[in-house]
């Protein structure tokens, strides 16, 4: 194959879609939604974990106190608190305005709570730990001392239910390999059949090119090209719909996930890249393998 051919290959190429475009049209948007799953992942993804990291370079601490707490315990639990160093008493919550915050985030459910004979919130002190960054705070020793004080109920710090999501996310992210990897799976099963359908349709002419001497890398490369082409389109389509998404739920202020009450964004470049990266990668790798077993492969590395 010379390269003055690839003009004519590349038409050829076009030519091919064309001439098969209802095959193609389906082959498309199976790809595209594929490629949507894998994206809408991401954007959650990279949300939480942008979320996590932000809210992991601050430490709170919430103290909770017995029900019977005497006026005196309550005060030697504050100046305590006071004391500790780079800690700000963000504010004392009492048992009745738990409840009151807890029937206002029930909203429209507030209702369920009409039967309780007494208040079972325990009332609280809120801390914020400050420059966590620069000193070295241990929030474990810090909570065991909080809790040897009389009139302590529990101590929790958000760092403890931070690192079970974590986990989580950890889990998610593994989970996100595995459904990209079956998407992935997917579309080279896609792309490879939609260009055996191609290669079947023109067997014939492809019988009488080899006859004449063509080459099978003159042969390939219309149908390389074709599912090259492929994959390119579903990819731009599918950060277009991915972005056209995005911008709806920003105008609209909608959540996905509470996200209503973080900054959603959008997927950094690096990620777009990837879409796109893998979306055309696929394609020409699933008419590299559908090529490779319906036209003789021995001569193609030959040539």
């Amino acid at each position: 194959m010379k390269f003055g051919q690839l003009p004519y290959l590349l038409r050829q190429g076009l030519l091919n879609i064309i001439n098969n475009r209802v095959v193609h049209l389906i082959g498309i948007v199976t790809m595209v939604v594929s490629m949507l799953i894998f994206g809408t992942f991401l954007i959650l993804f990279v949300n939480l974990n942008t979320w996590l990291h932000g809210i992991g370079s601050s430490l709170s601490m919430s103290v909770y106190l017995q029900d019977e707490i005497s006026e005196q315990n309550k005060n030697n639990i504050k100046d305590f608190l006071s004391e500790l160093p780079n800690v700000e008493i963000k504010r004392f919550i009492s048992k009745e305005t738990a409840l009151k915050e807890l029937k206002r985030s029930l909203r429209t459910h507030s209702d369920l709570l009409g039967g309780l004979s007494s208040n079972p919130l325990p009332a609280s002190f809120e801390l914020v730990f400050k420059k966590i960054k620069d000193q070295k705070i241990q929030p474990q020793k810090i909570k065991e001392e909080i809790l040897k004080m009389e009139g302590v109920e529990d101590v929790q710090y958000s760092d403890e239910w931070l690192k079970r999501l974590e986990v989580i996310m950890n889990t998610v992210e593994l989970i996100g390999f595995i459904i990209a990897g079956l998407l992935c799976m997917g579309i080279l099963l896609i792309v490879t059949n939609t260009i055996k359908l191609t290669i079947y349709s023109r067997k014939e002419e492809i019988e009488i090119m080899k006859l004449v001497g063509a080459t099978d890398w003159f042969i390939k490369i219309p149908f390389l090209i074709e599912g090259t082409l492929q994959g390119i389109l579903s990819g731009i389509l599918a950060l277009a719909i991915l972005f056209s998404g995005y911008i709806l739920i920003s105008s609209k202020n909608m959540g996905i996930l509470a996200f209503a009450l973080l900054d959603f964004t959008f997927l950094p470049q690096e990620y777009l890249f990837l879409i796109f990266f893998i979306s055309t990668a696929l394609g020409f790798i699933g008419s590299f393998i559908a090529t490779g077993r319906f036209i003789s492969i021995e001569r193609f590395f030959s040539v």
